[in-house]
């Protein structure tokens, strides 16, 4: 449907719809949304069109492809309203790379998967940076690791795992390897038996906070009511590892989280130790880039780490944190802004989340 426009003030109905602040910023979110015309030119366009701005006078919003076609307007070479979108053509070209770099049974130089996707390698470097959040080195790094997870928790003895997941010498794998597993390979493949997690519980206005830390960092950053539980809790979570009451030392650290989760603004800077798959990762460290007093949609976290679709995922990824506040998935909300499920209670979140917020 075009928007009718004021006859005694024709730009005042443009410009007072949302639509345009996202015309003009150019919002690549905005496509597929909706689209616009512009009278003077008779050409219609996305809302992330590159083109010279419009005067909003002469602007019309449309909420389908099929209502822009309907003005007899011809479609913008610049944008190319009718096809895939920029971001599209892009998410594609990306995920194939991301498919030879899994697929290869040795590392893809940056070359070869610029000379794929037809683009040169220090755009496609960026591009793959800005979209996955990681470098494409990164990426096959975080393949590779998974990989090797995955062959020794099936049983695969330390050496097959290393060969069958990429790497051309032991040497070079156990170079980074207590690195990428948190522990050594043996007793990675043990399960993690015997692993140390040292860990303390400290009291706060939100309830009962674990801190409990391996030899590389924070594993976890539980909240409750009952000290007992969340104790248990942690043990469910590391079955295989020996959880030890921390000293004093220790609940020092305790006191820095509490004291953050009471007043954000002092920020929270800790070593962590995360544990997850590349995906969970990407959106852990987009959870990290939200400001405190801020909130972020699932469907905002999925844009920025260039899977526009994968919002489920996005929010089971969420679920799936162990690091309550240092991870803040609380912060993370549904698209109309309504609190949806937090693993230690809606109230919880909303009690942080206003805490920030003052």
């Amino acid at each position: 449907m075009m928007l009718e426009r004021s006859k005694d003030h024709p730009g005042t109905a443009t410009t007072n719809d949302p639509r345009w602040a996202r015309v003009v910023a150019r919002d690549r979110t905005a496509d597929g949304e909706f689209w616009y015309s512009v009278a003077t030119t008779g050409i219609y366009c996305r809302p992330s069109c590159p083109s010279r701005g419009a005067n909003p006078e002469n602007v019309a919003f449309h909420e389908t492809l099929e209502a822009a076609r309907a003005t007899g307007f011809r479609p913008c070479k610049r944008c190319n309203p009718d096809g895939a979108s920029l971001d599209a053509e892009n998410a594609i070209l990306l995920a194939k790379a991301c498919r030879m770099i899994e697929q290869s049974e040795e590392p893809v130089r940056l070359a070869k998967l610029a000379d794929a996707a037809e683009l040169s390698p220090g755009y496609f470097h960026r591009l793959f940076k800005a979209t996955l959040g990681i470098t494409p080195k990164d990426y096959a790094a975080a393949h590779r690791a998974a990989c090797v997870r995955d062959r020794l928790t099936k049983g695969n003895s330390v050496t097959e795992a290393i060969y069958e997941a990429g790497f051309n010498s032991t040497s070079r794998f156990y170079e980074k390897s207590t690195e990428m597993l948190g522990m050594t390979p043996t007793r990675y493949r043990k399960g993690g038996a015997n692993e140390e997690i040292r860990f303390a519980i400290g009291q706060s206005s939100f309830g009962a906070i674990l801190v409990a830390s391996s030899a590389t960092g924070v594993v976890a950053i539980l909240i409750g009511d009952d000290p007992d539980v969340l104790a248990r809790d942690l043990q469910d979570r590391f079955p295989k590892a020996d959880i030890v009451g921390a000293d004093r030392d220790y609940e020092a650290l305790v006191a820095r989280v509490v004291g953050f989760v009471e007043a954000p603004g002092l920020g929270l800077e800790l070593p962590l130790d995360i544990r997850g798959t590349a995906f969970q990762q990407r959106v852990w460290r987009a959870l990290q880039a939200i400001p405190a007093g801020q909130k972020a949609s699932y469907a905002d976290i999925a844009s920025r780490i260039g899977m526009p679709k994968a919002v489920r995922a996005v929010a089971g990824a969420c679920a799936a944190n162990n690091i309550a506040v240092a991870i803040p998935c609380h912060r993370v909300v549904r698209s109309d802004g309504a609190l949806s499920g937090y693993a230690w209670g809606v109230e919880r979140k909303r009690r942080l989340l206003e805490a920030e917020a003052a």
